[in-house]
C-alpha cells in the first residue's frame, strides 16, 4: 500500500433514513406513485475527511450523533445515501458485541468462522489460533458454546480474534467499555503495537483520556454533523463544552464550535504517550519567572450557570506571577469566582495535565462544603488558592479550574475553564528524573553483600 494513498477517504457522505408514522404508510407508498407518507432523518450530512496509515483517528459525540453510522457505512454494512468511501487493505471492525458470532459456536469455531469473515484463510487461522486462545485468555470456555460466555468473555475473543488478522484498518466502536480494567490496558498496549506497525486506527470512545492518549487527530460528531476535527486535545475540549451546554444554549455552542478555528497548543507537538518532554530549565538558570508570550491556545470555557472563573494565574507564596517553575519549589494557583446566582453547597476545584491530556493531580472535595455564596443584587466573588509544591518532571503542563453546586444532591458545574493556564517546569538539579512525578529517589542506594 502506498503510504502517500489515505487509507480511508470520506467524501461528502450522507446517510438519510426514511420514517414513518404507521406501517401502512411504507406500503400506500410503494403502491401509490408520487404519494410521499416518510418523514426524512438525516444520520450523517455532507461528512469529508482522509486518513492516512499509520494514523490513529478517534470520533467523539453525543449518543445519536451519528457515530456508529459512520463507521458501518466506513466498514461496507451499510451504504451511504449519497457520498462516497474509499478503504485499502484488510478491515478488522469491532462494531458491536457479538457482530459476526453464532452463539450455538464454540468458541474456537466462532474464531474460525470471524477470522474468515475477517478475510484470514484456513492456513492463517491455524496458525495465528493460539495467539488468538492466549491473548482472549478464556482456558478451557474456548471450547464451550458462545451463548454461555459473559459479555466480558465475549468481547475477549471477539477483539483477540480481530487485532490477530494483521489488519491494515483496525475499527473499534466502544467495543472495550465492557472488559475489566486489566483487559482493557492490554487491549490499549495490543492497539499501541498496531499503531507502531504503521496500521490506521479508527476509535470511537466517550472516555475522552482514551482519545488524547491514542489518537493523533480527531473528530467531533453531533446531529450527523462534524463540527470540528483536529487535535484529540482541542476536539475532545469541544466536545465537553457541548455536553456541559443546556438546551437553551446548545445551538449557539454548536454554531461556535462549528465556526472556530484551532490553534497549535505549546510544547505538544511531536508528544506521545510514554514520550518524555526536554528540559527547559538549566542549571544556572533556576529561578522561576514569568514569560508573557507563554499563553494557552487551547482554553475551553463552559457555558457559566450563575458563576463565572477570572484572573487564572500561578503565582509564588508571595503573589508574585510565574509560569515558568523550578522542580521543587512551591507555588499557588489561584483564580477569581464572581457569582451571578445564589449557590449553596459550593465546591472549587483545579487539575493539572501534560500536554497528551494525562490528568496528573488535582484538588477536589469528596463533597462541596456546606457553603453558600450570593448572587444577584450585592452579589459576592471569592478568590481561590491551591498551595502546592512542584514536584512535576522538566515539561510543558495545563491547568482546568471549576466552580461546582449541589442540588437535590447531585452536583454540576457553575463554570468550568479547561487549559485555562498553561506552564512549564525546569530543573535544579541533575539526575533528570523521568515519568511524570519527581518521586525525590535520587541517587540509588548500594551496599555492597558478603561474596557467596
Amino acid at each position: 500500500m502506498s503510504s502517500d494513498a489515505p487509507s480511508i477517504r470520506v467524501a461528502d457522505v450522507s446517510k438519510v433514513y426514511r420514517t414513518y408514522a404507521k406501517p401502512a404508510d411504507r406500503l400506500l407508498e410503494a403502491v401509490l406513485p408520487g404519494a410521499s407518507r416518510h418523514t426524512a432523518f438525516p444520520a450523517l450530512q455532507d461528512i469529508s475527511f482522509d486518513i492516512r496509515p499509520g494514523e490513529t483517528m478517534g470520533i467523539v459525540g453525543r449518543n445519536g450523533s451519528g457515530k456508529s453510522t459512520l463507521l458501518q457505512i466506513i466498514c461496507g454494512t451499510l451504504q451511504p445515501s449519497s457520498g462516497t468511501i474509499e478503504t485499502r487493505g484488510r478491515i478488522a471492525a469491532l462494531l458491536e458485541l457479538g457482530a459476526g458470532f453464532n452463539a450455538d459456536f464454540t468458541g474456537r469455531e466462532n474464531v474460525h468462522l470471524n477470522a474468515a469473515i475477517l478475510g484470514m484463510s484456513r492456513e492463517e487461522v491455524a496458525d495465528r489460533f493460539d495467539a488468538i486462545a492466549e491473548f482472549a485468555g478464556l482456558g478451557d470456555f474456548i471450547d464451550q458454546p458462545v451463548k454461555t460466555y459473559s459479555s466480558g468473555m465475549f468481547v475477549r475473543l471477539a477483539f483477540a480474534t480481530a487485532i490477530n488478522t494483521d489488519p491494515d484498518i483496525l475499527v473499534v466502536d466502544e467495543a472495550l467499555a465492557v472488559g475489566d480494567e486489566a483487559f482493557q490496558r492490554k487491549c490499549f498496549a495490543r492497539i499501541e503495537q498496531i499503531q507502531a506497525s504503521g496500521a490506521t486506527v479508527l476509535f470511537v470512545s466517550h472516555a475522552p483520556g482514551s482519545v488524547i492518549q491514542l489518537c493523533s487527530r480527531a473528530i467531533l460528531l453531533d446531529g450527523g454533523e462534524m463540527l470540528a476535527m483536529g487535535s484529540p486535545k482541542h476536539v475532545v475540549g469541544q466536545y465537553q463544552r457541548l455536553l456541559n451546554s443546556d438546551a437553551a444554549s446548545a445551538h449557539l455552542v454548536r454554531e461556535r464550535i462549528r465556526g472556530g478555528v484551532e490553534v497549535a497548543t505549546p510544547g505538544a507537538e511531536g508528544l506521545k504517550r510514554g514520550a518524555q518532554p526536554a528540559p527547559v530549565g538549566r542549571k544556572d538558570s533556576p529561578a522561576a519567572s514569568f514569560n508573557a508570550g507563554l499563553v494557552s491556545q487551547s482554553v475551553v470555557e463552559y457555558e457559566p450557570k450563575g458563576a463565572a472563573i477570572s484572573d487564572m494565574a500561578i503565582t509564588t507564596p508571595d503573589g508574585s506571577p510565574v509560569n515558568q517553575l523550578v522542580l521543587g519549589d512551591r507555588y499557588e494557583i489561584r483564580y477569581t469566582v464572581a457569582f451571578t446566582e445564589a449557590a449553596q453547597e459550593v465546591g472549587f476545584g483545579m487539575l493539572v495535565k501534560e500536554t497528551g491530556g494525562v490528568e496528573i493531580a488535582g484538588a477536589t472535595p469528596p463533597r462541596p462544603r456546606p457553603r453558600r455564596c450570593r448572587g444577584g443584587r450585592g452579589r459576592q466573588s471569592v478568590s481561590v488558592r491551591f498551595p502546592f509544591r512542584c514536584d512535576l518532571v522538566p515539561g510543558t503542563y495545563f491547568v482546568n479550574g471549576g466552580v461546582t453546586r449541589e442540588e437535590a444532591g447531585e452536583m454540576s458545574y457553575m463554570h468550568r475553564v479547561l487549559d485555562g493556564l498553561v506552564f512549564k517546569v525546569g530543573l535544579v538539579d541533575e539526575p533528570l528524573p523521568t515519568g511524570l512525578v519527581d518521586l525525590t529517589a535520587g541517587e540509588p542506594v548500594i551496599t555492597p553483600l558478603s561474596a557467596t
